[in-house]
């Protein structure tokens, strides 16, 4: 039977794709008017370590097998998750400590609640996350929720952007130290979201977060982005080695 080409249009657009990156937020009220406003890009200082600069993934290969990085390179010097490809690691080992700077953004997803909302992660070390998540909104985070440094602290405030605007990341990490074989020192993240501080010198009670890689927490780990299933878009990766204290 030949459908009328209202219905046919009608079925069309039901099946086509959502835009999970729209300029327009429709059905989302922001408390304030710059929660829409992407957050502002920091290029990399002169002596930092590039991770991503929008153009090449080759510097990374995916968790499953080492295959190189198939992650989609979206516009505007973006990278995508390409759900169920695995979580990409750079090829980059971080071997002591350092301030990691990371752009992202999640997409709207206005039909999903909780974890299902355009989430991912960052993970030092392939080890110790820290989370991404559509958390706009959400009065008292928890260890989950954006910002989170999962399984073991909550972000002292949200200062989450509304899903679909970029947002930054400033990490400051310190890796466990280790002497003979035995821990001596804790590891510690400090984090900055949108300038904001979040975390302050946090102590790492865990050796590996929830789908972290784990393995000796005394050797060097890459910077692992996670593929939990969502869209998340990351860009403008660097980092900066720091002195040992």
């Amino acid at each position: 039977m030949t459908l009328p080409i209202w219905a046919a249009v009608a079925c069309a657009l039901a099946q086509a794709p959502v835009d999970p990156f729209p300029d327009r937020l429709q059905g989302l009220k922001l408390a304030k008017p710059e929660d829409g406003v992407d957050a502002p890009s920091t290029q990399p200082p002169a002596g930092a370590v590039v991770l991503f600069d929008g153009k090449s993934l080759d510097g990374w290969v995916h968790r499953n097998g080492g295959k190189p990085g198939a992650w989609k390179l979206a516009t505007g010097g973006a990278l995508q998750v390409v759900p169920g490809t695995s979580d990409l690691l750079s090829k980059f080992q971080i071997d002591g400590p350092v301030r990691l700077h990371v752009e992202f953004r999640t997409p709207y997803m206005p039909g999903d609640k909780g974890q299902g909302r355009g989430n991912s992660g960052v993970y030092l070390q392939g080890r110790y996350e820290v989370q991404v998540l559509d958390s706009y909104g959400i009065e008292k985070p928890g260890e989950g929720d954006c910002g989170g440094i999962y399984g073991i602290a909550k972000p002292l405030v949200n200062a989450c952007k509304a899903p679909a605007t970029w947002q930054a990341y400033d990490i400051d990490f310190v890796p466990p130290g280790f002497a003979e074989g035995k821990k001596v020192a804790p590891g510690i993240i400090s984090v900055r979201l949108n300038g904001v501080v979040i975390h302050d010198k946090v102590i790492i009670t865990k050796d590996n977060t929830t789908s972290g890689l784990g393995g000796d927490p005394s050797t060097p780990g890459p910077l692992l982005l996670q593929d939990h299933g969502n869209p998340a878009q990351y860009r403008n990766i660097w980092l900066v080695k720091k002195k040992e204290k």
